[in-house]
Formats: structure tokens, sequence, C-alpha cells
């Protein structure tokens, strides 16, 4: 049992939008959100990690994956909206410092 739930940490984490949006480069980031063809034209640093999610789940399929499996990846995303929103809460001092230094991460040019 709690090698399944470390497991379930693991993956949580590494698909964790914060951690994509705030640890890893903007380009890394613009090029996860490019390969999923998301619609999203910039994600804001404040708060990025719950857009990235979300940002994701604003994309067609990808190549190989049907409706179906695209489906019930989405409750995954959603319970990594939970951690990337409460992640992105105790990151707020520094994000908003990035916001007002950097702007937003734009993906659509």
């Amino acid at each position: 049992m709690k090698t399944q739930v470390m497991l379930l940490a693991a993956m949580a984490l590494a698909g964790c939008g914060t951690l994509q949006t705030v640890v890893r480069s903007d380009e890394a980031a613009v090029k996860s959100l490019k390969e999923q063809k998301t619609y999203c034209g910039a994600v804001p640093r404040i708060y990025s990690g719950v857009t990235y999610d979300f940002c994701r789940l604003h994309a067609p399929p990808g190549p190989g994956i049907d409706e179906y499996q695209y489906n019930n990846a989405t409750p995954f995303v959603l319970i990594d909206v939970v951690i990337s929103g409460a992640l992105d809460t105790m990151l707020l001092p520094y994000t908003i410092y990035r916001q007002q230094a950097d702007g937003s991460i734009i993906v659509a040019e």
C-alpha cells in the first residue's frame, strides 16, 4: 500500500503543472504545450501550474490517442489541478515577482 501511494505521488509530481512552469525553463513548458497542440496562447506566471493543466485539457487528443483514452486521462489532470493550486499558492510571492519581471509564458507566436 505504501509503495502504491509513493508511486502515485511520483506520477502526479512528474506531470505537475507547477513544476512544468516554475522549475523548468519557459522553453520546455512551451515545447510541451505545443506538442499537445493546446489552444492556449499564453500562460501567466501567477497560478501558472493550474493554467498549464487547463491548457492541457484545452487541446485535442494526441496522435494515437482515441477519445476513450483522452477522457480517462482527464481525472488525473483534475487531480493535478488541485496539487498545482496548492503549490502555486505557496509560490505566489515568487510568481508575482516573475510575472512583473518577465511577463507571461508565450505559447503561440
